[in-house]
């Protein structure tokens, strides 16, 4: 029986860049008051080899906090434990603007990428990315602001997030450095990266693409629909073949695609942060891989 390649535990962030673990740990939900107990799931997470942390400025506000407030927690776990920032490959995000919604003007990005290196109390992010396109700013001036940030060594390279493939394509023109990677919704859920274009350009740029809500949201852990039951069956059989749970089968999954997505993983749980490296175990042949995404379809390949 033939496997499909298995995806590496560890792997660059980008062709050139740093090291980073195959699954990255997504902060989203990451808030608090408690430094100590955030400190344990960052070293948690460590602990289960990931290296990879994607954060963002505008995450906060949806856990009833201040906007920065998973930035500002994150520098407070920092300024506890000055160690572990030389253990992480940070990531994080900007362009988001309460109200507004979306600005990537050189004025905003400027003051976004000093407030986000600000909170966290720290001199330079591996890799800033453009939250949501802003489809009102030319790209030549988002060009400018994040070459300029680079050559600062704020940034060590540029990535977006929910991107078109045309609108990377669009930047892309306008940026002498790589857009290295493009943050999207995918999951045994949400395939249409699949179809679209995205994970097309992402092989054919070798963009890293980062998987964010790679369990549909939640809706795969307790499924309430037709095709959600039926995407759960399917990586279920995975799942009892390699002894991990469903979730670890989906982020598999995710990972056995020839562009090698990054699953972000964003359990705030000790132990179910402990249990990330299940999902290396499940080998997939052809035919299972397949049997998911037939599920997914709700319909038969042609």
């Amino acid at each position: 029986m033939t496997h499909l390649p298995p995806a590496a535990a560890v792997r660059p962030l980008y062709e050139g860049g740093p090291q980073v673990s195959g699954i990255g740990w997504g902060m989203w939900r990451f808030s608090g008051d408690d430094v100590a107990a955030a400190e344990a799931r960052v070293v948690a997470a460590l602990d289960a080899g990931v290296t990879l942390f994607d954060t963002a400025d505008i995450y906060g506000p949806d856990n009833n906090e201040p906007f920065g407030a998973a930035e500002a927690l994150l520098g407070r776990v920092f300024q506890r434990n000055r160690g572990l920032a030389q253990r992480m490959v940070i990531a994080t995000k900007g362009g988001i603007v309460i109200g507004t919604p979306y600005d990537s003007s050189r004025a905003y990005l400027n003051s976004a990428i000093d407030a986000s290196l600000a909170r966290m109390g720290v001199e330079h992010v591996a890799l800033w990315q453009i939250h949501r396109p802003d489809i009102l700013t030319h790209p030549s001036e988002i060009a400018e602001a994040l070459t300029a940030a680079h050559k600062a060594g704020k940034i060590g390279a540029i990535g977006v997030s929910n991107f078109t493939a045309s609108q990377v394509e669009a930047l892309a023109a306008y940026l002498d450095l790589p857009v290295v990677s493009n943050q999207i919704e995918l999951s045994p859920l949400e395939i249409t990266p699949f179809t679209n274009g995205l994970t097309d350009q992402a092989l054919a740029r070798r963009m890293t693409v980062m998987a964010w809500s790679p369990l549909g949201g939640g809706r795969l852990g307790d499924p309430k629909d037709e095709r959600g039951l039926a995407v759960a069956k399917a990586l279920d059989a995975k799942a009892a073949e390699a002894g991990v749970s469903r979730a670890a089968a989906a982020y598999s999954w995710i990972m056995a695609h020839p562009s090698r997505p990054i699953p972000l993983v964003g359990t705030q749980s000790v132990a179910r942060i402990a249990e990330i490296p299940d999902a290396f175990k499940p080998k997939w042949t052809r035919a299972d891989w397949y049997a998911v995404l037939v599920a997914a379809m709700g319909a038969p390949l042609p």
